[in-house]
C-alpha cells in the first residue's frame, strides 16, 4: 500500500494556502469602479512614456466623449474579469486532465490492451481529481449565469432583446442553444456522467479484486464501451460550451477534436510523471521500463496529433481569410503573439526533441523534463483559447493566473495521492495482470 509522503501532503497543503490568498489579492485589487480604471490607463500612459492628454482633456464632442466612455467600460470590464479568467483557466485545465486520464483508461478497458493493467490504479488515481475539480468548476459557470462576472458576452443582459443597446443579432440567433439553463443542464448532465462512470469503473475494479470470476471485469469493458460514446459527443459539445462560446461570434469544426488533444495529451503526461514518482519512491515494482516507454510513445504522439490540429484550424481558417473566422487568430497574434506562437513551440518543437529518439522514452529525467513543458505548454494553450475572449489586450501574467494555478496543482497532488492510499497499487485479479507484469520488448 502506498503511504502518501507528509513532505508531499505539506506542500500541497502550502501550494493551496498561498493560492487561496493569491487569488484573493486578486479579486481585492481589481478595478471597482470606472475612476480606478481611469487611474489605471493613466499609470500606464505615464510608465511607458506617452502623454496621457487623449484621457486628460475635457472632450467637447459628445459623440467622442460617448465613445470614451463606452471604452473605459469596455477596459473596466475586461480587468474585472482578468481574476475571475485567471480561475477559470486553472481551474477547467487541472479538471480535463483528469478526464483526459479517464478517456484513456476507458480505452485501455474497451482495447482489452495487456500491458496497462499495472498502471489502472495510478490512473484512478489521477481520474479521482475530477470529483472536486468539476465541483468547483460547476460553481464557476453558475456564478457566471449570476452575472457575477462578464466571461460570457451571450449573458449579458439585452444581448438578444431587439432594441437593447447590447442587442447582438447573431447571439440573437443562437440563444434556442446558448441560453443559461439549457446550457447549465447540459454542463450538469455532462459533469455527471463522467463522475459516475468514474465512480462505477473503479469501485467495479476494486471488487474483482475480491471476486472469483471476471464478472465484474466484463461490466466494466461493457459500462467502459458506453462511456466511450458518451464522451465523445459530450466532449464535443463541452468544448463548444465553456470554451468556443466565450467568442460567440467565432466556431470551428476542428474545435472539439483540437480541445480533446490538449487535455488528452495532458492527462497521459500527468499518468506517467505519477508513475515515475512512484517509481522513485520504491513504488510499482511491476512497472517497467516497456511501461515508462508506451506511455512516453503516447505523449510524443498525441502532441503530433494536436500539432496537426493546430496547424490544421490555423492554416485554413488564415488563407481563406473570412473576416468573421479569421478575426479570432487576428487578436491572438496582435495581442497575445508570445503565447501564441510559444504554446507551437512547448507542445510540439520540444516534445519531439526529447522524444523522437527511442532511448529517449525511457530515460526518467528527460521525460520529466518532457512533461512539465508538455503540461506548461498545455496551459498557455488554454490560456490562449480563453483569455483573448474575456480580458482582450488587458491580460498579463500576475498573481491571480500564478495563484490559480497553484492552488489548483496543490489540491491535484493532495486529492490524488490521498486516493492512492486508498487500495493496492495493483490489481489483483484482473484478467491481463500477468501479461502486463511481465510486459517486455
Amino acid at each position: 500500500m502506498y503511504t502518501f509522503s507528509s513532505k508531499l501532503k505539506t506542500f500541497s497543503f502550502v501550494l493551496m494556502l498561498v493560492g487561496v490568498l493569491g487569488i484573493g489579492y486578486g479579486f481585492f485589487t481589481a478595478p471597482k469602479t470606472i475612476q480606478d480604471v481611469e487611474t489605471i490607463l493613466a499609470s500606464e500612459s505615464h510608465e511607458h512614456g506617452a502623454a496621457h492628454n487623449a484621457h486628460a482633456v475635457e472632450i467637447h464632442d459628445v459623440k467622442a466623449e460617448a465613445e470614451h466612455q463606452e471604452h473605459l467600460e469596455h477596459v473596466f470590464h475586461q480587468l474585472q474579469n482578468k481574476p475571475w479568467a485567471a480561475l477559470y483557466v486553472a481551474c477547467i485545465f487541472i479538471m480535463l486532465i483528469s478526464m483526459g486520464a479517464l478517456a484513456f483508461y476507458a480505452i485501455q478497458q474497451v482495447a482489452q490492451a495487456g500491458w496497462s493493467p499495472v498502471l489502472f490504479r495510478v490512473m484512478q488515481g489521477v481520474t479521482s481529481y475530477l470529483v472536486p475539480g468539476s465541483i468547483i468548476f460547476f460553481l464557476l459557470l453558475v456564478l457566471s449565469g449570476l452575472h457575477f462576472n462578464h466571461l460570457f458576452t451571450w449573458m449579458n443582459e439585452g444581448v438578444t432583446v431587439v432594441g437593447s443597446k447590447n442587442y447582438d443579432h447573431m447571439i440573437a440567433g443562437k440563444s434556442g442553444y446558448l441560453n443559461f439553463p439549457f446550457w447549465i443542464i447540459r454542463a450538469a448532465i455532462f459533469i455527471g456522467g463522467w463522475n459516475l462512470y468514474r465512480y462505477l469503473s473503479r469501485k467495479n475494479c476494486l471488487a474483482q479484486d475480491e471476486a472469483t470470476d471476471n464478472t465484474f471485469y466484463k461490466k466494466n469493458f461493457k459500462m467502459s464501451a458506453a462511456f466511450l460514446v458518451f464522451f465523445i459527443v459530450s466532449e464535443s459539445i463541452m468544448s463548444w460550451d465553456w470554451i468556443m462560446s466565450l467568442d460567440p461570434h467565432w466556431f470551428s469544426t476542428l474545435f472539439g477534436w483540437y480541445v480533446f488533444a490538449s487535455f488528452f495529451v495532458s492527462g497521459i503526461t500527468t499518468i506517467q510523471l505519477v508513475t515515475i514518482y512512484l517509481k522513485s519512491k520504491g513504488y510499482l515494482e511491476n512497472v517497467n521500463s516497456s511501461h515508462i516507454h508506451d506511455l512516453s510513445k503516447f505523449m510524443f504522439g498525441i502532441s503530433v496529433f494536436w500539432t496537426y490540429l493546430w496547424f490544421s484550424q490555423f492554416m485554413l481558417i488564415w488563407y481563406a481569410n473570412i473576416p468573421e473566422e479569421v478575426t479570432y487568430f487576428k487578436m491572438r497574434i496582435e495581442h497575445f503573439n508570445l503565447p501564441f506562437f510559444g504554446a507551437f513551440v512547448l507542445n510540439f518543437i520540444i516534445p519531439i526533441l526529447l522524444l523522437i529518439n527511442t532511448d529517449f522514452k525511457r530515460i526518467y529525467w528527460i521525460i520529466v523534463m518532457a512533461g512539465i513543458i508538455i503540461l506548461f505548454g498545455h496551459y498557455v494553450d488554454f490560456f490562449n483559447m480563453i483569455m483573448p475572449a474575456t480580458v482582450g489586450d488587458q491580460w498579463f501574467i500576475g498573481v491571480p493566473e500564478i495563484s490559480a494555478l497553484m492552488f489548483f496543482i496543490g489540491l491535484f497532488i493532495f486529492v490524488v495521492f490521498t486516493t492512492l492510499t486508498k487500495a493496492p497499487l495493483v490489481p489483483k485479479r484482473n484478467p491481463f495482470i500477468e501479461e502486463s507484469k511481465h510486459f517486455h520488448y
